[in-house]
């Protein structure tokens, strides 16, 4: 049985506060991921890992369940029932080829600290087509993008020196695996193969599937 935000709070001889669990917990279910190599979410991250099963208890009637990896150190809520925001197709589609990317990262050995994949402005204009049938998003609208897909845990935009011809890179975050599973990576081989543009859907349920494990 879960123990109360309160009773923690004392356990822990003023550490946590019952505000801080609370405020963790919501964090969970908004922004799915908390990870130690995330400045922003890094002390949240500690909370979750400390009171891990409290957690689990505390989210399990909402539909959430947790995952952890301790080896990259992060933690991830999933819907249990595999529902979720809806997630426009361009979303889905840069989500799909940045998963795609990761894959190929760790075949070849290419995994930086706590689990990070750089992904440069060159590589993706090749892959992204490739993969979609799709030009590339412009720079500005994939700007946009990033910032969403920063808020769900699995990338952020990395701004690169004024030396640099490509304005920008994208950092590709181990929990990229659990939220976008096989499952998802089978649609974006249906919807290159399908050839119809009018036939790809608008949204999609974003949550992950259990085929995918770290």
């Amino acid at each position: 049985m879960k123990r109360s935000w309160n009773t923690l709070s004392q356990q822990s001889n003023g550490a946590w506060s019952a505000q801080d669990f609370e405020r963790a917990a919501y964090r969970l279910v908004t922004e799915q991921v908390l990870s130690a190599g995330d400045r922003g979410t890094r002390l949240a991250y500690h909370l979750v890992e400390e009171h891990f099963e409290d957690f689990v208890a505390a989210l399990a009637p909402l539909g959430v369940r947790l995952e952890r990896n301790a080896h990259y150190r992060y933690v991830v809520a999933l819907p249990t029932h595999g529902e979720g925001a809806p997630v426009s197709l361009a979303e889905t589609l840069l989500l799909l080829v940045l998963r795609q990317r990761y894959d190929v990262a760790m075949r070849e050995g290419l995994i930086e600290d706590d689990g990070l994949v750089t992904v440069e402005l060159p590589d993706l204009q090749e892959a992204y087509p490739q993969l979609t049938g799709r030009p590339m998003p412009d720079v500005g609208l994939l700007r946009e993008l990033a910032r969403t897909l920063r808020r769900w845990g699995v990338c952020r935009l990395v701004e690169v020196d004024g030396d640099d011809p490509q304005p920008f890179h994208l950092q590709v975050r181990p929990a990229i695996v659990e939220i976008i599973g096989e499952q998802w990576l089978q649609r974006l081989d249906q919807h290159y193969r399908g050839g119809d543009e009018d036939d790809a859907p608008d949204t999609a349920a974003f949550a992950g599937d259990d085929d995918a494990k770290a």
